[in-house]
């Protein structure tokens, strides 16, 4: 049977875009790469971004440009990258407050989460840690519930504010306690002042990120009761998961990740994927991490992009029956 010429035409112009398509992946990178860091410099999540950036360097020959655009809770950053040529030219490190959180949160936001990037993979995980004061009776997570509910509204708890990440991490664990009409909830102006008010007695329990809480933990000024991921921290061994503590259903911690605009090409995908994986499994980057209380991770692209729609499907609910709001 003979091809007719249109059908001729189409399998030579699908051949022309495989050639193209592996040449592109052959020759990438072949200049520097603007990695978008949607918070200001300085913070937890820039470092842990500026560590994988470094060594990104090294595995793929080319600078990494760090390109800080902070602003409304990483949305910012995320809305800048979503409308980026996907040439693999620009990446974003995105996190818990671009891809869960604030679109949790926020009604409005000019990018899709899901719809608008390409998954490259996950690098780190950041643990959040229930800490309470170190005069407070409880040793474990069943006795702060215990001594929360045998004294109603005498004890409070801090946040970094209305709509924080810490809020969400606290307000979930006082609802999955059953213990949020029984405490008192006292916004702090970001986690800083919430650890503070928490060693001076203030308030006697916070659940933030851990890194900011380690030293103080080891100095006796905070309690360490439970963390709030899947599985227990390297930093912390001997602190329970809040799984474990009791509250199965509990679930919250820190998270960074590359991902690319839509339609990225999967040969560049797959090449940053693997440069990922070298990056995070290097021991000097682990060290880093290790000194952040950050636990190095990385997986499929495939992986990445279902652990954002659980991520982000999990988040939306909480608000919702939390009725969490921004401030």
């Amino acid at each position: 049977m003979k091809q007719c010429p249109a059908s001729k035409s189409l399998v030579l112009f699908f051949t022309l875009c495989a050639l193209a398509t592996g040449a592109v992946a052959q020759t990438y990178p072949s200049r520097p790469i603007r990695l978008i860091s949607p918070n200001p410099p300085g913070g937890a999540n820039d470092t842990i971004g500026r560590i994988v950036a470094a060594k990104l360097t090294d595995v793929l020959g080319v600078q990494l440009v760090i390109d800080n655009r902070g602003g409304a809770g990483g949305t910012l950053g995320a809305e800048i990258a979503a409308g980026a040529t996907p040439d693999g030219y620009t990446l974003l490190a995105g996190s818990v407050s671009t891809h869960s959180f604030s679109p949790a949160l926020r009604s409005k936001l000019n990018y899709d989460p899901v719809g608008d990037f390409t998954p490259i993979s996950l690098f780190a995980i950041s643990q959040n840690l229930l800490v309470t004061h170190p005069s407070l009776p409880a040793s474990n997570v069943k006795q702060l519930i215990a001594l929360a509910k045998s004294r109603p509204k005498a004890l409070n708890y801090a946040s970094g504010g209305t709509g924080s990440t810490s809020h969400y991490a606290i307000a979930l664990f006082v609802h999955l306690a059953g213990i949020d009409k029984d405490t008192v909830h006292i916004p702090y102006k970001g986690g800083g002042p919430s650890v503070a008010a928490t060693m001076a007695g203030e308030t006697q329990f916070y659940f933030g990120p851990m890194a900011s809480m380690t030293s103080q933990v080891k100095a006796g000024k905070l309690k360490a009761l439970a963390v709030g991921g899947t599985k227990r921290s390297p930093t912390v061994p001997d602190v329970p998961t809040v799984a474990e503590a009791g509250i199965p259903a509990y679930q919250s911690f820190g998270w960074f990740g590359m991902l690319a605009p839509a339609k990225t090409p999967k040969a560049i995908v797959a090449r940053l994927n693997k440069a990922v994986a070298d990056a995070v499994n290097s021991p000097d980057v682990a060290q880093k991490f290790l000194q952040l209380s950050v636990d190095p991770v990385h997986g499929t692209p495939e992986e990445f992009g279902k652990f954002i729609a659980d991520q982000l499907a999990r988040y939306r609910k909480t608000v919702k029956d939390l009725d969490i709001k921004v401030e």
